[in-house]
């Protein structure tokens, strides 16, 4: 594909609903705004005098300039550049990040599905470099229902070390008999459903908005109470063997 391109546009394919507030001023009512301060007098510092420190040791920084940073920006570039093909299968789901759609532009509608329908035939998906807004990411391009989708990648050295993790120690010693994951594979077999994420839900955003709405109106809500008191650890194959 390195003699191959492809004319297309990038949008993104999650449109994030978090519910964002702005710090206020109970006795005025306007809005606080912040202000940079030094750590050391006190006084508020000009945006102008300003500049980047890389702590080093506790308390000791070297400065960075904007300009050596620029030095080493990644070569810009307009393009999507495929690596290589792998399985979706050899890819952990914790090496995803953002999600984006891939588009194609107007000539290039042919090519597009030519690529589309070669990757969900051949059932791979494509390891591409690209470069957007001075930072080279790493991606996985992959077909699905006609369109190509991008997900942009963390790198290998940025996934952190399980092993380091020390919870992990109380599993050395846990013995799980035939009889239990017998009853856990039923369990696990019992709530399978086909996904369909729009069942789901973010209730406690759908809260705050109502929340929002009825002072809008001129409401008070009452205080929601928990319908279902705090969960306790149970013993498993007693809750299996109840199920």
């Amino acid at each position: 594909f390195g003699l191959i391109s492809i004319p297309i546009r990038l949008f993104p394919a999650v449109r994030k609903k978090n519910v964002s507030f702005n710090q206020i001023d109970s006795e005025t009512g306007a809005r606080v705004k912040m202000k940079r301060v030094s750590a050391e007098t006190g006084e508020e510092v000009a945006y102008d005098d300003i500049v980047k420190g890389y702590e080093v040791t506790k308390g000791n920084y070297i400065t960075i300039t904007d300009e050596e940073l620029s030095s080493l920006d990644p070569k810009k570039s307009r393009t999507i550049d495929i690596v290589e093909f792998v399985q979706l299968s050899e890819i952990d789901p914790v090496f995803f990040d953002s999600a984006y759609v891939i588009a194609p532009d107007e000539l290039s509608a042919k090519a597009y599905a030519v690529l589309e329908q070669a990757m969900e035939s051949a059932g791979m998906v494509a390891i591409a470099n690209f470069v957007m807004r001075t930072k080279q990411y790493l991606c996985a391009l992959r077909a699905a229902d006609g369109k190509l989708l991008l997900s942009t990648m963390v790198y290998g050295d940025e996934i952190a070390d399980f092993d380091e993790i020390e919870a992990f120690e109380h599993l050395e010693d846990v013995e799980v008999k035939p009889a239990e994951l017998a009853m856990a594979e039923q369990l696990i077999e019992s709530l399978t459903e086909p996904f369909e994420p729009l069942k789901f839900e973010d209730d406690y955003r759908l809260r705050v908005l109502d929340l929002i709405q009825s002072k809008v109106d001129g409401e008070e809500l009452a205080p929601i109470e928990d319908e279902e008191p705090a969960a306790e650890v149970i013993d498993l194959a007693a809750a299996l063997e109840a199920s």
